[in-house]
């Protein structure tokens, strides 16, 4: 029998502001370009909620969150891109931003100089012009549709 594989858990924060935009963030890690929803890895001990708040305070520059409601499980089987033998679970939820916005956000995608490993931009992007294509991987694609059919 083979041995079982291993979880990933990574938990995702859906913004949408009042013209039906959502927050997404360009960034560059291992060596490649990445567009997903602003999120990240729990760490072992941590609750979703509690990682889905720190996740924003470091990749937003302090940002606080608030009105979290939890949008979408991954309900199927999703290989983790990164690692072999790992499955990955992905929990999304709709947040709201606490004012004042602690963070810059650009018009254009991949808004920093170098494609250096760690680098990062936020932008909003319509819903009704995102394109499942915009996003890097597989299940923020499914959940991107999820939120076309909803919003």
């Amino acid at each position: 029998m083979k041995h079982p594989g291993n979880f990933i858990i990574r938990v995702y924060g859906i913004v949408l502001n009042e013209k039906n935009e959502v927050l997404l963030t360009d960034e560059f890690q291992i060596g490649m370009k990445m567009t997903k929803f602003p999120g990240g890895g729990m760490h072992f001990g941590e609750g979703t909620v509690d990682c889905l708040k720190r996740e924003f305070r470091e990749e937003c520059n302090g940002q606080e969150i608030d009105n979290i409601r939890h949008f979408y499980t991954t309900d199927y089987f999703q290989e983790a891109f990164f690692h072999d033998n790992h499955q990955l679970i992905s929990i999304y939820y709709l947040v709201n931003l606490k004012k004042p916005i602690c963070f810059p956000i650009s018009e254009k995608p991949f808004d920093f100089e170098k494609m250096e490993n760690g680098n990062q931009s936020f932008r909003w992007v319509k819903l009704k012009v995102l394109k499942t294509d915009d996003l890097s991987f597989p299940i923020d694609k499914f959940v991107a549709n999820k939120l076309k059919e909803i919003f």
